[in-house]
């Protein structure tokens, strides 16, 4: 008698395990899904930047290469002549000899203009208003939904709660009786409309859990809360940054590169170190671009212009390739190197999270990265669309169709594993204890509600 009872106990603990990550898998789905439809789509999008706006600002990014190129003083000027009461804050040459250069400047309307200007004629081929810049958008919308610092922790809790979605859609999926390998890697067409139908959803799932898995972990470091913590907890750690970083001693400012550029993940909470002011005249911008050439910038970047007497020029190259990262701090008045970062200077960790990002955006190896990355995308789409698809059709009339709820008692090991995900994702954390809330003081006090959610 002993050993059936043990028997049933354990048949019912299993059950009791795969009723409880049902629910939960259900529900991070049911809410969490539409989110992840959006960032895949705009993820997608935002994949072929490069390819889009060569076409969309094609105009003013190709230029005919004729004779030699005229200085970048003089490329300037033209674009003061146009804006004489602006303030000039970026300069980019361009990449190669058939691209135009870039001159971003503040008018005095406060709006953030950037002119191409023909470096080899020096004439305006036109502006844009960085507001209106449309793949700035999409990544904007793609980051933070267009809603800034609550739109990012949107973003941010969708994309841990996607990473309890495969966790928890593993074990679903996980074949436990399976002879062969339909319905496990291969869709059943041929077991009626109901089977079809989970499968459609449960095995593209699994073919592309890795590549999804890929895409968050190398989005969040990114992300404004968790991002940021793990970016202290790594540029932080130890004594700071390597030595070779920096020509003499460290700088005392506390303002960080991030704060006045945009630069590499790894450099951005590099501090800024300040120009020495002695009453000497600013070097000149070409002499800034002869020095980034000296030092073997790759020929993407950017020259950010000093914003006070003690500001300093930086140098900023965050081009397709995680390897060609780099960051320099130039000495306004002296023209000295006063901090040179780059990829190699990176750590084991900044050096997978480069990587990471660039994988992540699609452009580390060219054409064969974005259409992996898309495949992943799309097969996000299918996943989540067929998901609702399968729910819709399995959901009586009366009420949500949610697996039912499971005593927390019966659920010891699911809860240790969402507490460790809570600890490691606090967003994640944060939201469990506002769900076991709502669910105590609203949902178990109100029947009519607790039948619907099958609570």
């Amino acid at each position: 008698m002993s050993s059936i009872k043990e028997a049933t106990n354990k048949k019912n603990t299993k059950a009791s395990l795969y009723q409880t990550v049902w629910r939960w898998h259900f529900y991070a789905g049911i809410i969490f899904a539409p989110f992840l439809i959006i960032l895949a789509i705009t993820g997608s999008i935002y994949l072929f930047k490069s390819q889009i706006e060569n076409v969309i600002y094609q105009d003013y990014y190709e230029v005919n290469p004729q004779g030699d190129r005229i200085t970048a003083t003089e490329q300037i000027e033209e674009a003061k002549r146009l804006y004489p009461d602006s303030v000039v804050t970026k300069y980019r040459p361009g990449e190669n000899d058939e691209r135009s250069s870039e001159v971003s400047i503040m008018t005095s309307d406060n709006e953030s203009l950037t002119v191409f200007i023909d470096p080899y004629t020096g004439k305006s081929l036109g502006e844009l208003n960085n507001a209106d810049r449309i793949m700035d958008r999409i990544e904007e919308f793609h980051g933070e939904l267009m809603a800034g610092t609550l739109g990012d922790r949107i973003v941010e809790l969708a994309a841990c709660w996607a990473i309890v979605l495969i966790v928890t859609g593993l074990f679903l999926w996980f074949p436990r009786k399976k002879k062969d390998l339909s319905g496990v890697l291969i869709p059943r067409f041929n077991k009626g409309k109901k089977i079809f139908r989970r499968d459609l959803h449960a095995v593209p799932a699994f073919w592309i859990t890795a590549g999804m898995l890929f895409l968050i972990m190398t989005g969040l470091p990114w992300s404004g809360f968790w991002g940021n913590q793990f970016q202290a907890l790594v540029t932080n750690t130890g004594f700071g940054y390597p030595p070779s970083v920096w020509i003499g001693d460290a700088p005392s400012s506390i303002v960080q590169t991030k704060d006045i550029a945009d630069v590499p993940w790894a450099a951005e909470t590099l501090e800024v170190p300040k120009s020495e002011v002695q009453g000497l005249i600013p070097i000149s911008i070409d002499e800034v671009v002869e020095i980034a050439n000296s030092e073997g910038m790759h020929p993407s970047y950017t020259v950010i212009f000093p914003n006070d007497k003690e500001g300093v020029f930086t140098l900023s190259a965050f081009p397709p390739k995680a390897q060609d990262e780099a960051t320099i701090h130039i000495d306004q008045y002296t023209g000295a190197v006063l901090a040179d970062y780059r990829y190699d200077n990176y750590g084991l960790i900044g050096k997978i999270v480069a990587w990471g990002i660039t994988l992540h955006k699609g452009t580390q190896f060219g054409l064969i990265n974005q259409l992996i990355s898309l495949l992943i995308c799309l097969g996000i789409i299918l996943v989540a669309v067929s998901g609702f698809y399968l729910w819709w059709k399995r959901k009586p009339k009366k009420d949500l169709g949610a697996p039912k709820a499971i005593s927390i008692k019966k659920m010891k090991f699911f809860l240790l594993l969402m507490i460790g995900l809570g600890i490691v994702f606090p967003l994640v954390g944060l939201s469990l204890i506002v769900v076991l809330a709502i669910d105590w003081l609203i949902i178990k006090r109100i029947p009519r509600l607790r039948k619907f959610l099958n609570a």
